[in-house]
């Protein structure tokens, strides 16, 4: 119970979207991002905890472990526990930032782990003979034009981003065993298979560690009086601007002129893709 008689406060940041995916339009989920609202976060209450509420499907894995690191290094300075809830998916990166957290809670249906990496992207070689167009392309270092999409595939360019791969996924593999260290309960070639499991099977994997949701599991430990206060995260971007300036003019200026149709296009498809992955 909580021995004060004022209600505790409990600070709530909410990481949703994908992560490091950042255009004009979809600023994703970043350090940049997150800084700010974590750092106010872990500053604004006395009560020792802070809670996040993840709902991503990954991206990108250096933006991750930043974000892990932040979470950790701040809970240091201000001693306190961090209590994690995984709502629809918390995979790849996405379990990557939860691992953040001293528990790590979920719902039945909840989709967590996929601890992999993956790389992936579109082939352009024969719709581009098709149009009749011709690529050039003039280096200086034979490895420059690495995995160009208008090139054919060479087996050294995919051998090269297969290395690049086990090394990140190495150190992810190495920051859950770290986070989790005696709890997880399953073999390393189910666990760092990539796969992603329910929040039941999770539980049982000891990827997380129990089955309820933020209020819940604040009121166990605080109170029924306890308020769960939100931090707000700003993603600055340009539709952020927009609202405040919404004229063609501040869109011309804001973009430099430049179009942002064609990257923010390329961006809805890939964020989509994330998402689809895990039936969302």
């Amino acid at each position: 119970m909580w021995p004060f008689s004022r209600s505790p406060v409990v600070p709530v940041l909410r990481l949703t979207g994908a992560i490091g995916m950042v255009t004009p339009l979809r600023p994703g989920l970043s350090i940049a991002s997150l800084a700010e609202p974590l750092q106010k976060a872990f500053e604004m209450s006395k009560t020792p905890s802070v809670a996040l509420i993840v709902n991503s499907p990954g991206g990108s894995a250096v933006q991750s472990s930043l974000i892990l690191k932040r979470i950790r290094i701040l809970a240091g300075e201000h001693k306190k526990r961090v209590h994690v809830f995984c709502e629809d998916v918390a995979a790849s990166g996405g379990y990557y930032i939860a691992i953040g957290g001293d528990e790590i809670f979920a719902e039945p249906s909840s989709i967590v782990g996929s601890i992999g990496v993956i790389s992936s992207g579109f082939g352009f070689v024969e719709a581009i003979d098709k149009l009749g167009i011709e690529r050039r392309v003039y280096t200086a270092g034979r490895s420059k034009a690495i995995l160009d999409p208008f090139l054919p595939q060479k087996a050294e360019d995919i051998e090269r981003l297969a290395v690049l791969q086990r090394d990140a996924h190495d150190v992810f593999i190495g920051a859950v065993k770290e986070r989790r260290a005696g709890k997880l309960k399953a073999p390393d070639t189910e666990l760092f298979s990539g796969a992603f499991w329910s929040g039941k099977q999770a539980l049982e994997f000891g990827l997380i560690d129990g089955i309820t949701d933020i209020r819940t599991r604040m009121r166990e430990l605080y109170g029924d009086s306890v308020k769960l206060k939100v931090v707000p995260v700003e993603r600055p971007g340009l539709l952020a601007k927009l609202r405040r300036s919404p004229s063609l003019e501040a869109v011309s200026s804001l973009t430099g002129g430049k179009t942002i149709l064609t990257d923010e296009v390329l961006s809805t498809i890939e964020t989509r893709a994330l998402w689809a992955r895990y039936g969302l």
